[in-house]
């Protein structure tokens, strides 16, 4: 008859809490009751630790169980306790010293032949444990690449059940494998490729000066979806916080390449026209994954042939692009995902793609094939523009094209006055708050305003058109490096909110 308990790690999205699994062996008949509110990955794990526990080679009670998962208000979800709740039944029924954990997270699922295997959400585990004082981690040996992401944590490995039982013993050592080298990143794709059209790379460069939304229309071939997988090689690197966020996001998500280092380029998610609701913004039953809107955070999230999207998949984004994170209701509870990424749009001008003068579809049908578009989503995005077919001249005659280099030095620099801008509200012109951006200072002459004011008094444009159409303005000035927006800068921004740019 005893009592013991380990430490260990339950998430909720990507925040995680240092949970106590404890457990109490008493007489009685055999067995194991598992409470604090776990699913059902946990309610099983009395029959895998069990296995485990004697196929490596320890001695179960035989007495009657109970593992508590502290604090019982919260949910527990996943496989990630075995580990931790065998370790604390034999502490508890056998004697195991489990000194040697006292300030240490254990995290691991256990096979029936008492091999820790891989979990998800290590990162974000090891780095709440760092947060609320813990100094050590034990992880599965697949993901001690990924804890040591987490600084001032000392990260040890297992492979087995065994080999912690005889590390506590004083018997064997855990694992301290050497950093492995990690894959480089391929390299990102170049801006030169795309030929022919400069109205396009107009529209690239000042959404990823500005951090603004994008749509372009146009016939196949105009280079719609060449100019999206271009976007992220500009963008500025990821910072520490931001590249802990975007790796801590995939994650949970079990889409971090095994030895991965720190995501440091901005992430590119571009899901099928056939995605889901759940596949876009996040869902499944229990705990809630992130989707393809949060897999992009920090990054880009390209809908290529978004016309063919579901509507109702569509207009589920308008509120995580006003908030920046989307909030998923469930009967277990809510979880909250960070979703402040780039959106990037691509449409053909209707069902048959032709070229311009080849089309023969009826007017009505080309404006129901775009009506899938709402206005409250495309209210949302900053620059809207038609791009027209690539002459033949620019595919025959030799061009020099500006390169992704080149472009992206451009654009750190205006990132950098928009940032010294907008402190300590944002870091880029499109996150700007409304209130700063109509304040005293900040504030545009009324003659400068003329184009925007005739907008929105005809009822052709809402408030919130007319300030995303000044932050575009101030995007276009930092890029040439002028103090101010004019009155041109405001004429073009209002254009390319309207689908032309002529």
């Amino acid at each position: 008859m005893g009592y013991a308990q380990v430490r260990s790690v339950a998430l909720s999205g990507v925040v995680g809490e240092v949970i106590v699994v404890e457990a109490d062996v008493a007489p009685g008949l055999p067995s194991l009751v598992v409470s604090g509110l776990p699913d059902a990955a946990l309610s099983e794990a009395r029959d895998r630790i069990r296995a485990a526990v004697h196929n490596s080679g320890g001695s179960w009670p035989q007495q009657r169980i109970t593992v508590n998962l502290l604090p019982a208000h919260l949910r527990k979800h996943g496989s990630g306790f075995d580990a931790a709740m065998a370790l604390a039944v034999l502490a508890a029924g056998a004697g195991l010293p489990i000194g040697r954990l006292a300030d240490a997270v254990v995290l691991g699922e256990l096979g029936l032949d008492g091999t820790v295997r891989p979990v998800r959400g290590v990162l974000p585990a090891v780095l709440a444990a760092s947060r609320a004082g813990v100094g050590a981690a034990v992880v599965p040996l697949a993901n001690v690449a990924e804890a040591r992401l987490v600084p001032g944590v000392e990260v040890r490995a297992a492979d087995s059940l065994g080999r912690i039982i005889g590390y506590l013993h004083g018997t064997e050592h855990l694992l301290d494998p050497a950093p492995g080298t990690s894959v480089p990143e391929p390299p990102p794709l170049d801006l030169a490729d795309v030929l022919g059209q400069e109205r396009g790379r107009r529209v690239i460069e000042l959404a990823a000066a500005g951090r603004h939304h994008v749509a372009m229309f146009g016939p196949p071939g105009a280079g719609k979806t060449m100019l999206a997988h271009r976007l992220p090689g500009i963008l500025p690197p990821l910072g520490d916080e931001e590249a802990i966020e975007a790796t801590a996001l995939h994650s949970v998500a079990g889409t971090l390449p095994p030895g991965s280092g720190l995501i440091r380029r901005p992430p590119l998610q571009s899901p099928h026209h056939t995605a889901s609701v759940a596949a876009l913004v996040g869902g499944g039953s229990g705990l809630a994954r992130p989707g393809a809107i949060s897999l992009a955070h920090n990054g880009v999230l390209f809908l290529d042939e978004c016309a063919e999207f579901q509507p109702g998949a569509l207009d589920a984004l308008r509120q995580p692009l006003e908030e920046g994170r989307i909030r998923l209701r469930r009967a277990s509870g809510e979880t909250v995902y960070p979703a402040r990424m780039q959106l990037v749009m691509a449409a053909n001008p209707c069902p048959c793609a032709r070229l311009p003068h080849l089309c023969q579809c009826p007017s009505v049908v080309r404006r129901r094939y775009l009506g899938r578009l709402s206005g409250p989503l495309m209210d949302r995005v900053d620059l809207q523009v038609d791009l027209d077919p690539v002459r033949s001249a620019a595919l025959v005659d030799t061009e020099v094209v500006e390169p992704s280099e080149v472009v992206a030095k451009r654009v750190a620099e205006a990132r950098g006055i928009a940032a010294e801008r907008w402190k300590p509200w944002a870091k880029a012109n499109a996150e700007a708050p409304g209130h700063v951006v109509r304040q005293h200072r900040m504030r545009l002459p009324r003659p400068v305003l003329r184009p925007l004011v005739q907008a929105v008094d005809r009822g052709r444009m809402s408030a919130r058109g007319f300030e995303r159409c000044v932050r575009v303005a101030w995007t276009m000035a930092d890029l040439d490096g002028r103090a101010a927006p004019d009155a041109g800068d405001v004429a073009e921004a209002l254009q390319m909110r309207s689908r032309s740019s002529r």
